[in-house]
């Protein structure tokens, strides 16, 4: 990160949201370099506190662990009592937790699907309205939304995850006005494919990804945008100048497009 960015959490707390791996592993690792504490959260417990004891170790900081399934429609408030419980201010929330569904719409268990509307939607909007009212009140703080370039058009075979993105995106572009005004902060990171689990996750083909970017890059440009007060920063000069493109096209054209490129191998 900057220097801007790291001064910006030092000494502050900083929840981040699906902190066992990829993005958000490494979100916790800079906030820390820069001398964040952190509150982190996942479901995997191990991982949480193999991830809490190195960075203290390494960094000073003070770490917190608290591990949490966000399918479950009350973690949100749980995670919410707990950091309240410890007397801990949180001045950076970070939104992270997400995963996707590939394959027919038709064909992906629908209980999956709404678990990946319950996590990638409905506990951001949760876990915000718990935190930013103290950030209101007290005139400072911060809010990163994971999103995603797929948030910009339609993706078929990952309609649902597309749209769950969409969401993110354009919820998190629409409380940054309505929170400046309180000096608060709020931005959508958008990354394109990424060196994470999601992929495995998400039972998603090798072949559909492009120049995957890494998950610390990722991290680094979503810190650095939120740090200069953007509502919406897309990592990688290529998904920017993708996306640019895709404004110019019909957008039949470009879900086309993208339904070629996503095609299921045994399709």
């Amino acid at each position: 990160m900057s220097a801007d960015s790291n001064n910006r959490w030092a000494g502050k707390w900083a929840l981040v949201t699906g902190a066992s791996a990829g993005i958000g592993w490494a979100l916790a690792e800079q906030l820390a370099a820069g001398g964040a504490h952190l509150v982190l959260t996942a479901r995997r417990t191990d991982r949480l506190e193999e991830l809490a004891a190195g960075l203290s170790a390494k960094h000073g900081v003070k770490t917190e662990v608290f591990a949490a399934d966000l399918i479950r429609a009350g973690a949100g408030r749980e995670i919410h009592a707990f950091t309240t419980g410890k007397g801990i201010e949180v001045e950076l929330l970070v939104n992270n937790a997400g995963f996707g569904a590939f394959g027919y719409i038709h064909e992906i268990d629908e209980l999956r699907l709404l678990e990946m509307i319950q996590v990638n939607c409905s506990a951001v909007v949760h876990l915000t309205r718990l935190y930013i009212p103290g950030m209101i009140e007290r005139r400072h703080g911060d809010v990163l939304i994971v999103a995603s370039t797929a948030a910009f058009q339609a993706v078929p075979f990952n309609s649902a995850y597309a749209a769950t993105k969409a969401f993110d995106l354009i919820f998190a572009e629409g409380i940054a006005e309505e929170v400046a005004r309180f000096g608060v902060r709020v931005c959508a990171l958008c990354p394109g494919s990424t060196t994470t689990e999601f992929q495995r996750v998400a039972r998603q083909p090798d072949r559909v990804f492009r120049v995957p970017e890494t998950a610390e890059k990722v991290a680094r440009v979503g810190l650095e945008g939120l740090a200069k007060g953007k509502s919406c920063v897309i990592s990688g000069v290529r998904n920017r100048l993708m996306m640019e493109g895709e404004r110019l096209a019909p957008r039949r054209f470009v879900a086309r497009m993208a339904a070629k490129m996503m095609q299921p191998s045994d399709s």
